[in-house]
């Protein structure tokens, strides 16, 4: 019995009226998740016939989860209700011994055969066999539809697996032996032909079938000859008949006794003549094979010396290397040697271009000098000349004097504006200087901005949306509003932004600092309900933090290697400071040094520690109780949060204790302030800026007008110039003249005192040039050896190259000789191989061949062939083709001479009418002892159509009715049920298979047959004997007859079933017999 869990059927095989053959529960199966463990295979010869089915195992199988059946060795029903999972038994003995999906009439794919929701299912079928049982398993693949065979736990083919089935008889696609639930009425309809067939293989001897199916060929072959000779010899047949019979036969007898003859020398010789061919193919891949192998030795001969150069190439390849890497190292000292003479040399050249060029600069003066003398004497000349010529001119001087005021007093103006034009001029240069310098600083903060607003908007992006919103709408806000403390905070130094970055949460590093509530709405409406971004934002209190002093000076910290106070470590707006310095007190944390860290580390041996580490954070926390009477830096200071330079630490007072509690940890790495930018600078230098540019416009204005006045007062002091010029030239030329003449002479005397010694220069740079010459002599010769030697050795070089290079070449020559040499000894070789196997097959096949040909001629091992023989031989053909088509030609016309081989004929049909009389005896017998009647005969029209033979079932339910034939229509459902049952009980003695199956074939049955049927099919079943029966039905009529040798399997389903290791078959007897002895008379 089964108890299953959830609403799938579980069969559970359980012994009627006989005791169980193990404990009770170890025949439950169930519908457990977990696999049941393996049973071992049985091994007993017992009752069971070889081929019958031991156990039958199902996991993901139709309606099953895990299920596992042990059937008995003969008579096995198994009952239960409809869609419990009867016939999903049937199917898995089907299935699982290489049956196909199509012939239980439900699917055509195996893969619907699992159940649903499963992605692979398994079958397996333990069948008995003497030497060791038989365990074939079918694992099923749903999504390929595909099948895995397994043999004893073995991967397998289904090739294997159904040749295994076949040689135990097994035929689940032979309806006499397998019948499924939805064949049953598939029975009825087979012809006479097809149960003939299905008999045959069934219960027939294994060649039965064979012989039925040569007959039919024969038949087929005769048909064909007679066709032909019919229109040849129907005349003459009819004319001669008898006489002419009895003539042909004697002459077809004597034809066909040459034929069979000439066929039996045809076989004998071929033998000989196939043996003789392959010894001839023998003696010629010997003979390639030793000229192979010679060939392999000189191949191998051949490469020692080719092996040995190559190993002397390769040293002599090294020494070259060798040698070239002293030379390219001697090379490379000398032409540093060289290069330090050239510079040396080039100095000197350069020394003495700068004494001829002082030389050549001296010579050009005086020429000038001298130059200059003569023009000056000419012009005194033509001066003096001009004196002579002149006359006395009239009294100008009032319009001279008048004219030189004007001119004056332009002058003023024009030196006035001038003045400011120049002085324009530079202030236009300083504010445009000032105007790049301001606009570089700007470039460079929008650089680190940007910088900033990248870290930002990668790691916060609804942060860094809403700051691009706000640049947009400033407008939008009554008071002042800070973009994300992150954006706004400017470390003074970068090393110190780690402090900043663990002392304020990172959410407020990216909030928004407001100043007015009000405003503080309006943003969050646009951008958290509106925009939906995700934001902070706090308002900075009303009063200032901003300034607010601590509550110790830095200077009585310093002691303790405190630095600064946290708010000094950076600039903000001051409503960002305020808002710091009043949630994080950041005007109150001071930082310290490594000195701090060593203070406080000192302490910590004077108090109680213990230490406990957090993986998750992965960081080190010390908690350190430590006593108030004792001296520590925290004590002192009594600071509640302190910096040092890798750590934090936090002072407590414990609630219990009143003791101080100190932890510390580690800081983390600064990842946003990294980079620093000052707003407040930023928009300083844009004013600035605006404010240069203001002052550029007014420049360029001023500097227009003042320009247009010069061009004015340029052109009124030239006229006036030209005016006074005109009457000092009547006035004063002679004592201007007089003036020039003696300026002239001055000159004229200064030019001739200031000569210069041409000779000495010359001389003395001449001794300079020559003393150089002589040291650059020297370090030419110098450099010229040692470029001789340079050279000398660069030739050696490349001789030593050319000289590996030669090696190299002939190396690679050499190896690539090498290769192709080995490559054809690999070829050579394997083609060796490959003949000596070749050779060894050969040779194993002519043993086999003399051995065949001597059996073929009943010779001994040392007998030779008889001259008979010899001689037949000789008129007969001495190839195989020649041979082959005469014995096909023999062979062809010795079967005209015969239309059937009646050995053939009798072996078949004599067994078969055995066969079909005992049938139809058993088949009497059992519609008899029913008050009915019924017959199998061997039905066939004409006795040569062999494959028009049948088995025909004729059937009389009634008195008043004949013997009609079993068809699907003249009797009803239920008659014809129990025709097929009887006559497949007809079969069960009878039976070559070693199980049958029939499902459900009792439905269209009468109360009265149902019962009839059911004790024919106990006594036949459980006789000794006969083969396994499986019986598959939903219900049973009450008092049946039952065998000690039945098994009885029920199939329960259900929501409430007990667990199978919940499940006692003894105690339901019990409780079964309880009830029964209760129940009222």
């Amino acid at each position: 019995m089964a108890t299953p869990s959830k609403k799938t059927s579980t069969p559970s095989p359980q012994a009627s009226k006989r005791a169980l053959p193990r404990d009770p529960s170890s025949e439950v199966p169930s519908k457990r998740k977990n696999p049941a463990p393996q049973l071992p295979l049985v091994q007993s010869s017992g009752p069971f016939v070889e081929g019958s089915i031991v156990r039958i195992s199902m996991e993901n199988f139709l309606t099953y989860d895990i299920c596992e059946v042990s059937p008995g060795p003969h008579l096995n029903m198994i009952i239960g209700a409809n869609g419990t999972g009867k016939s999903s038994i049937v199917c898995a003995i089907c299935l699982g011994l290489a049956g196909k999906p199509a012939f239980m009439g439900r699917a055509d794919k195996v893969g619907f055969f699992v159940k649903r929701g499963c992605s692979r299912g398994m079958v397996e079928i333990e069948l008995f066999r003497a030497s060791g049982n038989l365990v074939i398993t079918r694992e099923i693949d749903v999504a390929k539809n595909q099948s895995f065979w397994f043999i004893n736990k073995k991967s397998t083919t289904q090739k294997v697996v159904e040749e295994q089935v076949a040689a135990l008889n097994i035929q689940v696609g032979n309806l006499c032996q397998f019948l499924p639930q939805d064949k049953v009425g598939e029975f009825a309809k087979l012809s006479k032909i097809e149960l003939l067939e299905a008999t045959e293989k069934s219960i027939g001897p294994p060649e039965m079938h064979r012989y039925h199916c040569e007959l039919k060929n024969f038949r087929e072959k005769e048909k064909q000859l007679e066709t032909s000779c019919k229109e040849k010899t129907e005349y003459l047949q009819k004319m001669v008949q008898r006489n002419e019979r009895y003539k042909q036969d004697v002459e077809r007898f004597y034809e066909r006794k040459r034929h069979l003859d000439l066929i039996e020398m045809l076989e004998a010789k071929r033998p000989w003549v196939e043996y003789e061919n392959v010894r001839q193919e023998y003696e010629e891949v010997k003979l390639v094979r030793d000229r192979v192998k010679e060939e392999v030795r000189k191949l191998k001969e051949g490469q020692i010396p080719i092996t040995r150069r190559i190993e002397e190439m390769e040293n002599e390849r090294h020494n070259l290397e060798a040698r070239i890497k002293e030379k390219a190292t001697d090379i490379k000292e000398a032409s540093q040697k060289c290069k330090q003479k050239q510079d040396v040399i080039e100095r000197k050249d350069k020394h003495i271009e700068e004494i001829q060029q002082a030389l050549t600069v001296k010579q050009n003066e005086e020429l000038d000098r001298q130059r200059r003398i003569s023009n000056t004497r000419k012009m005194i000349e033509d001066l003096q000349n001009e004196l002579k010529t002149t006359e006395n001119c009239e009294n100008l001087q009032p319009q001279i004097d008048a004219i030189t005021n004007d001119l004056r007093r332009i002058q003023d103006e024009k030196a006035l504006c001038e003045g400011e034009i120049i002085d324009k001029r530079r202030e236009r240069e300083t504010l445009e200087k000032e105007k790049k310098s301001v606009d570089d600083h700007i470039v460079r903060f929008d650089n680190l901005m940007n910088q900033k607003e990248d870290k930002l908007r990668q790691r916060f992006r609804d942060t860094y949306d809403a700051v691009l919103w706000l640049r947009s709408n400033r407008d939008k806000f009554k008071q002042r509003v800070c973009e994300p403390i992150m954006l706004t905070i400017n470390m003074k130094d970068n090393k110190n932004a780690k402090y900043i970055e663990n002392h304020i949460p990172s959410n407020d590093l990216r909030a928004f600092v407001f100043e007015s509530q009000e405003d503080m709405e309006v943003f969050l409406k646009e951008v958290r309900d509106n925009k939906k971004l995700r934001v902070n934002a706090v308002i900075a209190p009303k009063s200032s933090y901003a300034d607010k002093a601590p509550s110790r000076s830095l200077n009585e910290l310093k002691q303790y290697g405190f630095f600064s106070y946290l708010r000094e470590l950076f600039d903000a707006p001051d409503p960002v400071m305020s808002y710091l310095c009043c949630q994080y007190h950041i005007h109150e944390v001071p930082v310290g040094t490594e000195k701090t860290r060593e203070r406080i580390e000192r302490m910590i041996h004077l108090g109680a520690v213990y230490t406990s580490l957090t993986e998750d954070r992965k960081m080190r926390a010390h908690y350190q109780l430590i006593s108030q009477k004792q001296v520590t830096v925290i004590q002192e200071t009594r600071l509640k949060q302190i910096y040092t330079a890798e750590e934090k630490y936090v002072v407590k007072t414990s609630f219990y204790s009143n003791k101080i509690i100190s932890s510390n940890t580690s800081l983390k790495v600064a990842q946003f302030l990294t980079v620093t930018v000052d707003l407040e600078q930023r928009r300083h230098l844009e004013e600035q800026l605006k404010e240069i540019s203001r002052k550029l416009q007014a420049v360029d204005s001023r500097l227009i007008a003042l320009r247009e006045t010069s061009k004015h007062l340029e052109h009124k002091d030239n006229e006036l110039r030209q005016k006074k010029k005109e009457l000092l030239e009547r006035k004063t030329k002679k004592r201007q003249l007089e003036q020039k003449i003696s300026s002239k002479l001055g000159s004229l005397k200064l030019m001739e005192q200031d000569t210069c010694n041409l000779e000495e220069e010359e001389r003395k740079a001449s001794t300079k040039i020559k003393e150089i010459n002589v040291q650059k002599a020297k370090l030419v010769t110098e450099l010229t050896n040692l470029i001789k030697i340079c050279t000398s050795l660069h030739i050696q070089k490349v001789d030593l190259i050319l000289q590996n290079t030669t090696v190299i070449s002939e190396k690679n020559k050499l190896e690539s000789d090498y290769m192709a040499a080995s490559s054809q000894l690999r070829l050579t070789e394997q083609h060796f191989i490959e003949l000596d196997e070749n050779r060894q097959r050969l040779l194993q096949k002519c043993k086999e061949l003399m051995k065949r040909a001597r059996q073929v001629c009943n010779l001994g091992a040392e007998q030779t062939l008889p001259q008979e023989y010899q001689t037949v031989f000789q008129d007969l053909p001495n190839t195989l083709d020649e041979i082959d088509a005469l014995l096909t030609e023999e062979r062809s016309r010795a079967s005209c001479f015969t239309g059937l081989n009646p050995t053939v004929k009798e072996r078949w049909l004599n067994p078969l009418k055995e066969l079909v009389e005992k049938i139809n005896e058993k088949f009497s017998n059992f519609f008899s002892s029913m008050q009915c009647a019924g017959e199998v005969d061997l039905h066939t029209e004409n006795e040569e159509d062999y494959d028009k033979y049948g088995i025909r079932i004729r059937v009389k339910f009634r008195s008043s009715t004949q013997l009609h034939e079993l068809t699907p229509h003249h009797q009803s459902g239920g008659e014809r049920s129990v025709s097929t049952m009887l006559y497949l009980m007809a079969l069960q003695e009878l039976n070559r298979c070693p199980f049958r199956v029939v499902d459900e074939i009792n439905q269209g049955m009468d109360p009265i047959n149902e019962r009839r049927v059911f004790e024919m099919v106990v006594n036949t079943a459980c006789k000794e004997n006969t083969s396994q029966y499986f019986f598959i039905t939903p219900k049973l009529l009450q008092n049946l007859p039952y065998s000690e040798k039945m098994t009885v399997l029920f199939v329960y389903n259900g929501p409430h079933m007990l667990e199978p290791n919940r499940w006692n078959l003894k105690a339901f007897q019990r409780r079964r017999r309880r009830i029964t002895f209760t129940q009222p008379s």
